[in-house]
């Protein structure tokens, strides 16, 4: 059933706990705050090469703009919120802080009722609980379509494979005046562009997997530098915010540290 208006603004509101309801004192620099899937998430040493792109953002971003990786493998934008993940990062994003949001990979997934969600209603509507709650705190929302994954037809030709959920995602840019990064139209134009051979050398594949979703470095760096881009083109982040767009990042700056207890 699709949430009314007002009740995704009011479980908004709920989701940030009364003890922070004043407003915090100022902080030096800001924070951008990633909130999403397995496609953005830190990795760690025992899923190495694999490289989520919230893991190479840092690079393009200036000293000053702290970037938190909130995303986690396999959510939904339901599943985060359900779990209360959402409500961590809004007891602790302050005015002048980013939420960039990115979900769609695994709110596809029509068999699993804990993440699924419908793109024109059940999809908006949640992504309207990361909008109005990062706005309650004074912090901006940007929605970020889905990266896309690796897939050609016979005739090599990248094809799309998240059906309306990038258009959904686009259509409630426009109602709730959210800066939007299309990283699906990016980097299903990049996949094009680099072609069948060449980006498998992109993609987390190795000699005992072929995944067509999940980056290595170079896959992650080339998107982050998508993500970057697109913070600078819609004016969310400044010039002087951003750094090494057009500059080669050594795949050597990509660390996984040990998965702590």
């Amino acid at each position: 059933m699709s949430l009314s208006r007002r009740q995704v603004t009011v479980a908004a509101l709920a989701a940030v706990p009364l003890t922070l309801a004043a407003a915090p004192a100022p902080k030096a620099g800001r924070t951008l705050y990633i909130a999403g899937d397995s496609t953005a998430a830190q990795k760690y040493a025992d899923a190495a090469p694999e490289t989520g792109w919230g893991m190479a953002l840092p690079f393009f971003l200036h000293k000053d703009l702290t970037v938190a990786n909130h995303a986690m493998n396999g959510r939904s934008s339901k599943s985060f919120v359900d779990e209360g993940r959402l409500t961590a990062i809004l007891s602790v994003i302050r005015p002048g802080d980013l939420l960039l949001i990115q979900f769609a990979h695994n709110d596809e997934k029509a068999t699993d009722p804990a993440r699924y969600t419908e793109p024109w209603t059940t999809y908006q509507d949640h992504l309207r609980l990361y909008v109005e709650g990062a706005r309650a705190r004074g912090a901006r929302p940007v929605l970020a379509t889905s990266v896309e994954r690796r897939r050609f037809d016979a005739a090599g030709n990248a094809l799309p494979t998240h059906g309306d959920y990038p258009a959904a995602m686009r259509a409630l840019a426009r109602e709730e005046g959210v800066a939007l990064l299309d990283i699906q139209a990016l980097s299903l134009a990049l996949w094009q562009r680099l072609g069948v051979e060449e980006t498998k050398t992109y993609f987390n594949w190795t000699a005992t997997e072929q995944d067509n979703t999940h980056y290595n470095p170079p896959g992650a760096i080339a998107v982050a530098r998508l993500v970057a881009g697109e913070l600078l083109r819609t004016r969310v982040l400044a010039p002087r915010d951003v750094r090494r767009l057009d500059d080669e990042i050594p795949t050597s700056w990509i660390t996984w540290p040990e998965a702590t207890a």
